[in-house]
Formats: C-alpha cells, structure tokens, sequence
C-alpha cells in the first residue's frame, strides 16, 4: 500500500504554545515527524519505521483558538528509506479549506523502514494493525 498523503486536524490550545501564545516549533516539528512517520508506516505495510532526519521552517504564527491542517505527502518511497514533505497550514474558514490556507511551516522528513519489532513491542503492531482498519 503506498498512500497519497496523510492528513490531519488540530485546534492550537494553550498546551501547544509559547510564552508569546503562538504554536511552539517544537508542536510543528512533532506533528510533523508523526505525520510522515504514520504515512510511511502505511506505505511499508504496517512494519516498524523511525525518523532519521527532520528539516523544518517555520514561516507564520499560529495561535491558541486557530485551526491548523498538516498533510504528509511521499517524495520518495523505498523498502529502506523514505522521504515524506509535511505543510501545516491554519486555516481563516474551516469550511472552505482550499481558500483560507495560510502556510505555517514547511518540512521534510526522512525514516528508516522495515526496522525489526522488539519482542516487547509486538502487541503495539496489533494494536496499529486494530486501529488502522485496514
């Protein structure tokens, strides 16, 4: 399986922010690298992936109250590496996605794949494996 993107939704909240009450880097970066890792967990065939590089630049604020959309697109998928570029976006109108996207930060990230699963890990692959519903 080799999905097209990944996407997901998030409504900044005083947890996710900076003393100056802006989405902190570090939420970005997270989002991000889950974002990819989830996208290339997907494309391996649900087997064990780590992220080995992350790349990121921050170009506008989000604050609390704003909603902000990440989607994870492939730019490379190998049975060993893959490469996966992640947007975050807010959004100005939750109901016209397309029009009121202002970009938040832009990165690339890059996994390993097919690592072995660690015996006492193997009930979290199930569990994936449940939730996926694949």
């Amino acid at each position: 399986m080799s999905p097209q993107r990944v996407t997901g939704r998030l409504l900044v909240n005083p947890m996710s922010v900076q003393p100056f009450k802006v989405l902190h880097g570090g939420i970005s970066a997270l989002i991000s690298e889950s974002m990819a890792s989830l996208g290339a967990h997907l494309a391996s065939g649900l087997q064990r992936v780590a992220g080995i590089q992350l790349s990121i630049n921050h170009v506008k604020s989000a604050h609390v109250g704003d909603l902000i959309v990440a989607e994870a697109t492939p730019s490379s998928i190998g049975k060993t590496i893959q490469v996966w570029d992640v947007r975050i976006w807010k959004l100005s109108d939750p109901s016209n996605t397309e029009s009121s996207k202002s970009l938040v930060s832009s990165s690339r990230v890059t996994l390993i794949c097919n690592l072995p699963v660690p015996d006492h890990a193997k009930e979290a692959v199930e569990n994936l494996r449940s939730q996926a519903k694949l």
